[in-house]
């Protein structure tokens, strides 16, 4: 049991520092073109309106410092998982949990504007703003 943590332990130690998994710890952009099916996603943000107002946690990551970092857990988790096994999709998807976090992120900063969409009663409906704005953050 103690050799099986220990080979885990090395093995998860060498893969977040071959990974360079500090750098997704931070806010800084480039952090997610360490993977080669970020890359046009990353260019795409570049040249959005979003670029000079938002990096990619602003709008992929809850804004509570508990969702936060659960976030990333959990797709750093699952990123690194279908890399190392080469089960991913090109060009990437975002998946339906991932895509309400962005959703309320969009809220978050637009409120003033969005509020209209919102449900008029508890547990109602949303407008998407993705539906109409797909192009917003990546073109």
């Amino acid at each position: 049991m103690t050799v099986a943590a220990g080979v885990l332990g090395g093995l998860g130690t060498f893969t977040f520092g071959y990974g360079n998994g500090a750098a997704y710890l931070s806010n800084d952009p480039q952090a997610c073109t360490n993977c080669h099916v970020m890359q046009e996603q990353y260019d795409s943000w570049i040249k959005s309106g979003h670029a000079h107002v938002a990096a990619c946690n602003d709008c992929h990551l809850p804004h509570d410092p508990v969702g936060k970092w659960a976030t990333k857990a959990d797709n750093g988790f699952f990123h690194s998982l279908a890399f190392t096994t080469n089960d991913f999709h090109e060009p990437i998807r975002i998946k339906d949990r991932n895509r309400r976090v962005t959703e309320q992120a969009c809220l978050h900063c637009h409120s003033d504007l969005a509020n209209v969409l919102l449900p008029t009663e508890h547990g109602g409906d949303i407008v998407s703003c993705m539906h109409c704005h797909q192009d917003v953050g990546h073109r």
